[in-house]
This record gives C-alpha cells, sequence and structure tokens, in this order.
C-alpha cells in the first residue's frame, strides 16, 4: 500500500515537473525580502553646538509580546535648528546588522516621513536625495533627486510639547507630495516619540 502510494506520488510529482518545463523561458519572479528592524536611533544635533538629543525605539522581540521601549533623551531648545540623522539597526543578528545599507542601496524604494502632532512648534526638511546614495543594482548613483530621508532638518520656534512621528515606507510612490497618504507602500518601521520644547 505505502508503495503505491509512494509510486502514485512519483507519477504525479513527474507529470507536474513535465507540465511546468514549458515556462522555462519565463525569467524567475524577483523576491526582495523585507528589512528586519529592530532598534531605529534618531540623532539630533543642535547646528551651533550643544548636546545632541536621541530618540530611540528598540523592539527585540518583534510581534513577541514585549513592546517596545522607547526613549527620549532630553527636551528640545527654543528657536534651534537640528540636524537630524537616523539610523536603523537589526539586533537579532550578532553583531548587530546596520540596515541603513539596504536603504541606501535601494534609495528609489525607500522614503522616511516625518510628522509633527499636537502643539509641537517645529518644521522639518529633507537635507538628502536618492543620488546622494549608490544603486544596488548598478553601483551608481541614482539619478533622481526624489528625498530619502536618512539625513533631515528639524527647526523649532516657541515652547511647546507634541509628537514627532518618524515612519519608513517601503516601495512608495516617488515623486510624492511628502506625505505617507500620497506615498502609500507598505511601513517598515513606525514609531511616536513625545517631544517637548522648552
Amino acid at each position: 500500500m505505502k508503495t503505491i502510494k509512494f509510486l502514485s506520488l512519483a507519477l504525479v510529482s513527474g507529470i507536474f515537473l513535465t507540465s511546468c518545463s514549458s515556462d522555462d523561458n519565463d525569467a524567475p519572479e524577483e523576491i526582495n525580502e523585507e528589512e528586519v528592524i529592530t532598534t531605529m536611533t534618531v540623532t539630533l544635533t543642535p547646528q551651533g553646538g550643544g548636546a545632541a538629543i536621541t530618540l530611540q525605539t528598540r523592539d527585540l522581540d518583534g510581534d513577541g509580546p514585549d513592546a517596545p521601549v522607547i526613549t527620549v533623551s532630553g527636551n528640545l531648545s527654543e528657536n534651534t535648528t537640528y540636524n537630524g540623522s537616523l539610523v536603523l539597526l537589526n539586533e537579532t543578528e550578532t553583531p548587530a546588522e546596520e540596515v541603513n545599507e539596504e536603504i541606501e542601496g535601494e534609495a528609489a524604494e525607500h522614503q522616511f516621513f516625518f510628522e509633527i502632532d499636537g502643539a509641537l512648534n517645529a518644521t522639518t526638511a529633507y537635507t538628502d536625495n536618492e543620488s546622494d546614495y549608490v544603486s544596488e543594482e548598478t553601483g551608481e548613483n541614482f539619478t533622481t533627486t526624489n528625498p530619502v530621508g536618512i539625513t533631515f532638518t528639524l527647526e523649532t520656534t516657541d515652547a511647546s510639547s507634541g509628537t514627532l512621528t518618524v515612519t519608513l515606507r517601503h516601495e512608495p510612490k516617488k515623486p510624492n507630495d511628502g506625505t505617507k497618504e500620497d506615498a502609500g507602500g507598505e511601513t517598515d518601521i513606525t514609531e511616536t516619540f513625545d517631544l517637548t520644547i522648552e
């Protein structure tokens, strides 16, 4: 009985393989696995000097039961422009893998979005674009100037409190109007930080 089942399975498998052989000329579908990101660190360094402010979200168990650990190292100063930079890590690897390299190599397929809510008196602006990075496919710089957002500025005015949400989208529409709603795509990571300007 077991032998018959095995032979039947082998026969069906052979037919299946034979019937699929006519598709040999079709190129295999490219698989682009999403990045594993456990940690996002936003560093805000005041122009003209001073202590940097660090915003971080760290979620080592991914979809597990533990909530991400969110930290903000201090308050922002009034009427100050900060140079912002983002570092993404996959800390499930040892040593930790820096995901920035993948994003830089696929800059045309990624964009960070910055949303300020509440009464926070601040604005953000991109300071990088795709042409700042090297394509993984060709080894050359990208030719378009669509923003990426690994670096940016955050400018404060009066004392206030509110939130800054930082979101990385994979395969957004480019160009877009600077909003997630217009860009679409899939969210790789997003976090909201409570900020105070004093």
